[in-house]
């Protein structure tokens, strides 16, 4: 996962933004994948090398679940779903991210 020309993200980002991204609805990879690019308009492209090993890593964790389902083009996909495990990660990674932020920004501003 890559910020464009910018570099990487910090590591463990790619696992919040996947699970704020479940959290509107379940879906399937590529679809994860595409959202996050949308939503952050282009800044951030998730290569499926980096995306299947997060999303294993997060079901075998119990933060998602994952069933075979139709896609909107009739093929076989797997979709994951945000567990309640999941979501307290997610509420608790975001308030984490944001006092980093909040600790970076002091320290520039300094």
């Amino acid at each position: 996962m890559g910020m464009g020309e910018a570099g990487e993200l910090i590591q463990g980002t790619l696992e919040m933004l996947i699970l704020k991204t479940l959290m509107l609805e379940p879906m399937h990879g590529w679809g994860v994948a595409l959202r996050i690019e949308q939503i952050s308009g282009g800044v951030f492209r998730v290569n499926p090398g980096s995306l299947l090993p997060a999303l294993s890593r997060m079901e075998r964790g119990g933060r998602v679940k994952s069933e075979w389902r139709a896609t909107e083009n009739n093929r076989r996909a797997k979709y994951y779903e945000l567990t309640a495990k999941g979501r307290k990660a997610l509420t608790a990674e975001t308030e984490q991210w944001e006092r980093q932020i909040s600790a970076i920004a002091r320290i520039l501003s300094a």
